[in-house]
C-alpha cells in the first residue's frame, strides 16, 4: 500500500487541523454549563474546601503514570526503534487525535502515519498499531468477567435508569463483549496461525448483500492482517509480555482516574471505589458508540448516571464532570496543540507546520 508524502501530509492536515478543537469544546462545555445552571445551589460546593491532599496527589500520579505507561508501551511495541522523545510525541498526538475525532475512529486512524514518519516501514507501522488495538481489546475481554464478578448488579446504574434503558444498556454491553471477544480471537488466530484464512473470511463476509459497501475496507483490513502477521510472528515471549503488562498497566490507570478524583472530595469506601472502577467499564461502552469528537457532550451527559450516586449533590457531580474532562480530555487538546506543530516541523519541515497551524 504505497503512501506518498503529499498524501500523508494531507491526511494529517485534514484530520488534525486545529479548527477541529472548537466543536468538541463548545459541545462539552455547553453540556457542563447547562448541568451547573440546572443544579447549582449555594453551599453545594462546600466539599471542595475539604479536599484530600493525599487523593489529589494520587490522582496526579495515576494520570502521569498512565501517560508514562503509554510512552513505554509504544516504544516497546515498536521494538525500541522509537526514541523516548518520538514515543512521547506520538502518544500526545495520538491522544489529541482521539479527542478531536469520533470515538469509533479515534487516534488509530492517524497512528500508522505517525509511526511511518518516524522512519518505521509502513508495514511495520500498521502491524504495531494493530498490536495496540489487539492488546486493548484483550484487556477488555479479560477484565469484564472480573468486574462482573466484583460488582454483580452494581455494574449497572439501576438507581438512575428506568428498566427499559437498563435492559438496553445490558444488551449493548453484552453485545459489545461478544463482538470484541470474537474479533480478538480472529486477530490472534490471524497473527499467529493463519492470516490468509482470516483475510478470505473477511472478504467473503463483506461480499454478502447488505455488507458489500464495506467490502473494499474489509479487503484492505485483510491485507493489513497479513502484513502484521509477517512482521510480528517472529517476536519472542519477552516482547509480548512487556506489551501485555504495559497495556494492563495503562488501562488499569485509565479506569482508576474517576475513582481517585471522586475520593479526593468525597469519602468513599473500598467497596464504592471498586464499584466505580467496575462501572467505568460500562461507561466506556457508551463512549464507544459516541458520534461526537472524543465523545464530547455524551461523556459529560452520561457521567452523572453512572457516578452521581457516589458523589452526592448534583452540583458536586457537575463539578466532578468538569474536573474529570479537564484532566482526561481538555488537557490533551492543549498538549496536542503544543506537540503537534513541533512534531510536524521536525518530520515534515516548518513550512508544513505553518500550513497546519493556519488551516
Amino acid at each position: 500500500m504505497p503512501v506518498t508524502q503529499d498524501s500523508e501530509e494531507q491526511q494529517l492536515l485534514d484530520k488534525l487541523r486545529p479548527s477541529r478543537i472548537v466543536l468538541p469544546v463548545l459541545i462539552g462545555l455547553g453540556v457542563v454549563g447547562f448541568m451547573f445552571w440546572r443544579s447549582y445551589k449555594p453551599g453545594d460546593l462546600a466539599p471542595l474546601g475539604n479536599a484530600s491532599p493525599m487523593w489529589l496527589l494520587i490522582s496526579l500520579l495515576v494520570l502521569v503514570a498512565r501517560d508514562a505507561g503509554y510512552v513505554y508501551r509504544i516504544r516497546e511495541i515498536s521494538e525500541r526503534v522509537l526514541s523516548w522523545r518520538a514515543s512521547l510525541d506520538i502518544i500526545m498526538i495520538w491522544e489529541f487525535a482521539s479527542c478531536i475525532l469520533p470515538s469509533a475512529v479515534g487516534g488509530t486512524s492517524v497512528a500508522p502515519i505517525l509511526l511511518h514518519k518516524e522512519g518505521i516501514t509502513l508495514g511495520k507501522s500498521v502491524a504495531y498499531v494493530m498490536v495496540t488495538a489487539l492488546l486493548d481489546n484483550l484487556y477488555y475481554v479479560v477484565m469484564v468477567p472480573l468486574v462482573v464478578w466484583l460488582a454483580h448488579e452494581g455494574l449497572y446504574p439501576a438507581e438512575s435508569l428506568q428498566s427499559g434503558f437498563m435492559t438496553t444498556l445490558k444488551i449493548a454491553f453484552g453485545l459489545s463483549y461478544v463482538m470484541v471477544s470474537v474479533y480478538s480471537g480472529l486477530m490472534l488466530y490471524a497473527i499467529f496461525i493463519n492470516p490468509m484464512s482470516v483475510k478470505r473470511l473477511l472478504v467473503r463476509l463483506f461480499s454478502l448483500r447488505g455488507l458489500r459497501r464495506w467490502r473494499a475496507k474489509a479487503y484492505q483490513h485483510g491485507n493489513e492482517v497479513v502484513w502484521a502477521s509477517a512482521q510480528l510472528r517472529g517476536n519472542g515471549a519477552g516482547y509480548w509480555l512487556r506489551a501485555a503488562l504495559s497495556t494492563a498497566f495503562v488501562w488499569t490507570a485509565r479506569y482508576l482516574v474517576i475513582g481517585c478524583l471522586i475520593a479526593a472530595f468525597v469519602n468513599v469506601s473500598a467497596q464504592e471505589f471498586t464499584m466505580m472502577f467496575a462501572r467505568n467499564i460500562t461507561y466506556k461502552v457508551i463512549l464507544l458508540v459516541a458520534i461526537t469528537p472524543g465523545g464530547a457532550g455524551i461523556a459529560e451527559g452520561a457521567f452523572p448516571t453512572f457516578f452521581g450516586k457516589f458523589i452526592g449533590t448534583a452540583t458536586m457531580t457537575s463539578f466532578m464532570v468538569l474536573l474529570y474532562r479537564i484532566v482526561t480530555y481538555y488537557l490533551y487538546l492543549v498538549l496536542g496543540a503544543v506537540f503537534l506543530p513541533r512534531w510536524v516541523a521536525r518530520v515534515y519541515g516548518r513550512r508544513t507546520a505553518q500550513k497546519l497551524m493556519h488551516s
